[in-house]
């Protein structure tokens, strides 16, 4: 009996460590690298891949507060002049909406389960010196965040993966 009971408190125990450590929400979690797993918005009841099937990005948390965020559709175009500085404009615009990036210090919230991101700098320049508040999940080694005003319209959701 006593065996039993020792087994069954053992494992309410390591079950609500696992549980915990697989909804971790601190400030700790967040340092590392993560790599972009999906990022969609929804405008006007409509869902739609923000920066393409398959877009590629890495989002960098340090120890010391500070972050930086890359998104890239994989469609791209090559500039047919072989020069960023001249490139055409249809060009231009395919580049500025198949990418974002900005850096800057961040913040955690723990109660309210949220992180601000202070942007110094984005390739978004109405982005500049403003915060940006995101609402997160910690799951494992993935990071859900939403954009409650995305930087095209709509409300974007991110999924990351911690990279290994």
């Amino acid at each position: 009996m006593n065996r039993i009971v020792t087994l069954a408190i053992a494992t309410i125990i390591i079950g609500t460590a696992w549980a915990g450590a697989a909804t971790a929400q601190t400030a700790k979690d967040f340092v590392g690298t993560w790599t972009l797993v999906s990022a969609t918005v929804e405008q006007g009841g409509v869902k739609s891949d923000t920066f393409g099937l398959d877009a590629k990005g890495v989002l960098v948390f340090d120890a010391g507060g500070r972050y930086v965020i890359t998104f890239f559709s994989v469609n791209l175009p090559k500039f047919a002049s072989n020069n960023r500085a001249s490139g055409t404009a249809e060009e231009n615009k395919a580049i500025v909406a198949g990418s974002l990036a900005h850096f800057g210090t961040y913040s955690v919230n723990e109660a309210d389960k949220s992180f601000t991101f202070r942007v110094d700098n984005a390739t978004f320049p109405n982005w500049d010196k403003t915060e940006q508040k995101r609402p997160f999940v910690i799951t494992g080694d993935e990071l859900k965040y939403t954009t409650p005003m995305a930087s095209a319209g709509g409300t974007a959701t991110v999924i990351w993966k911690r990279a290994k």
